[in-house]
């Protein structure tokens, strides 16, 4: 009875068994007919390995790259199917590439050209976004996990990012994730990426600037066509590194801010405004008894020839940069006037470039402020209350330079599609700030500072110039308390012919004539003479 009713449990058992299996069998056999499971197993039969083929590009004026200018080597490798040892011997970074092999699955690592592609590696090459000379940083910007977080990167993120290359490599691959080696592989390469944003910047001029500033421990240098307004060259100091960015952000000298964009105290620059107003309003011959001081309602100015100048003209008053000229000059002038002139020269405007790109407006005191005569008497040679960003002072040349004509600055010339052809590419924009001949007047009065004061550090030697420089008091002090000052220079060449208008910064610099005026000079004879260099 025992032994019947133990084979009756064993049969009962296996008809059991048997009945699960069989709904088993039935419920996989219901998912493999369903379409939407079906493509999904037939989706894990294939395993793809991408590897970023570069984002789109940044081209000069000449559509020379500013990115994407040197190449790397990045390989896909099978854990399983390949010489580990000799593989590693490629590898750029050989602790990393075990660290990933270890992982026991399909990986990437950056290798040298010399490494063979076999069935289970596949060597890609694709751009390196920055060199390690790369120029223009600071408006090309920088990207983080693959999108824009500054300069051009930002402005143009989605246009630039849409246009990214994309390599791949396709292995067939087992039920449970393992490559199938002998099955072959299906590598597909993007080939370059030519479309892109084009600037207006030139790398050589660039690269001349950026060379020249060198020994500028913070400041800004901004060149400009004249007749068009687009900036050629914008370099900041101290430049930054993409590979240093925590470095970068820690720096009491803050490298990652463009200077080009700050305003900073202006100086004797601003007498070319007082000027423009003075020809204007019919004071061109204005003469004026320098002593070395003048009494502005019980507040004594200095000038910085202490014994004084003696009897100076306007363009003696400009090429010895004599402050009580000016300040005697600026007392017959409509002070309402002699403002709007300054503003229709740019002061107290931002320039915006591009998106996230806009230079500060600086500070053009009121017309209220400038009834206060000291007010006025420090506004006439650029100090007191205003500032002004290299860029509004290259766009005051730039009009000098032009005829009275002030051009819109501008940074982006445009997209193309194939690296070759400019697309929205847009006229030059213009707006009158001061008659020809008042203009013409300056620019004789800018050339006379350059080549009528025998101590000028800013003539060049290949090519004709005018100038103005500036020692801008800051207010601030050394820790030996000496007072800081900015010093600047802003000109243009060829002196007959204006072509390029000039600006450099030193910030903390000390006097014009010292830190700016052979940089100035530096530049322009550099650009003189690669241009010669050119046409020979």
């Amino acid at each position: 009875m025992i032994r019947k009713r133990a084979e009756t449990g064993i049969i009962t058992l296996g008809i059991t068994f048997a009945v699960f299996f069989v709904v088993i069998i039935g419920k996989y056999s219901a998912l493999a007919a369903n379409p939407k499971y079906a493509e999904s197993a037939a989706e894990q039969r294939a395993m793809v390995i991408n590897v970023d083929g570069g984002s789109g590009n940044i081209y000069d004026r000449n559509m020379k790259l500013l990115v994407n200018t040197e190449t790397k080597y990045i390989a896909v490798a099978v854990p399983q199917a390949i010489d580990a040892e000799e593989a590693a011997g490629y590898a750029a970074d050989e602790k990393e590439f075990y660290e990933k092999l270890e992982q026991g699955v399909p990986f990437t690592f950056e290798c040298t050209e010399e490494i063979e592609e076999s069935e289970a590696l596949t060597v890609f090459e694709v751009p390196e976004r920055y060199s390690d000379n790369q120029i223009a940083q600071h408006v090309i910007g920088y990207t983080s996990q693959g999108e824009g977080v500054a300069g051009i990167e930002a402005a143009y993120n989605s246009i630039l990012r849409d246009s990214s290359g994309r390599n791949s490599v396709m292995y067939s691959a087992d039920g449970f994730g393992r490559v199938l080696i002998g099955d072959g592989k299906n590598v597909s390469r993007s080939g370059d990426v030519q479309d892109g944003v084009v600037l207006t910047l030139d790398s050589k001029i660039q690269r001349i600037c950026e060379e020249a500033g060198k020994k500028i421990n913070k400041g800004a240098i901004v060149v400009t066509e004249i007749k068009t307004g687009d900036i050629l060259a914008l370099a900041s100091f101290p430049d930054y590194s993409v590979t240093e960015l925590e470095e970068a952000l820690q720096s009491e000298d803050s490298p990652m801010i463009n200077r080009a964009f700050y305003s900073y105290s202006v100086g004797s620059i601003f007498k070319l405004v007082t000027a423009c107003q003075a020809v204007e309003e019919g004071y061109d011959g204005y003469m004026y008894n320098c002593t070395g001081e003048i009494d502005v309602n019980g507040q004594i100015f200095r000038c910085h020839k202490l014994d004084g100048h003696g009897l100076q003209t306007m363009t003696d008053a400009m090429v010895n940069s004599c402050n009580t000229y000016f300040i005697s000059l600026s007392r017959l002038l409509s002070v309402p006037d002699f403002r709007e002139t300054a503003f229709s020269l740019g002061f107290g405007r931002e320039i915006h470039l591009c998106s996230g790109m806009t230079a500060s407006g600086g500070v053009l005191p009121t017309a209220e402020q400038l009834l206060i005569p000291a007010e006025l008497a420090n506004f006439s040679f650029g100090q007191g209350k205003l500032t002004a960003t290299p860029l509004q002072i290259s766009q005051l040349t730039c009009a000098v330079a032009n005829n009275g004509k002030i051009p819109v600055l501008r940074l982006v010339k445009g997209l193309t599609e194939d690296g070759r052809k400019l697309q929205n590419d847009k006229e030059p924009q213009y707006s009158y700030a001061m008659d020809a001949d008042v203009s013409a007047a300056l620019k004789d009065m800018m050339t006379a500072a350059v080549y009528e004061n025998d101590a000028s550090n800013a003539r060049p030697f290949y090519v004709t110039a005018g100038a103005k420089t500036s020692t801008a008091q800051t207010g601030r002090c050394d820790d030996d308390g000496n007072e800081l000052c900015n010093a600047w220079i802003t000109g243009f060449f060829p002196a007959d012919d204006p072509e390029y208008a000039v600006t450099v910064l030193v910030e903390d610099g000390g006097y014009g004539n010292d830190s700016a005026a052979p940089v100035f000079r530096q530049i322009a004879d550099k650009i003189a003479r690669s241009e010669s260099d050119f046409l020979e």
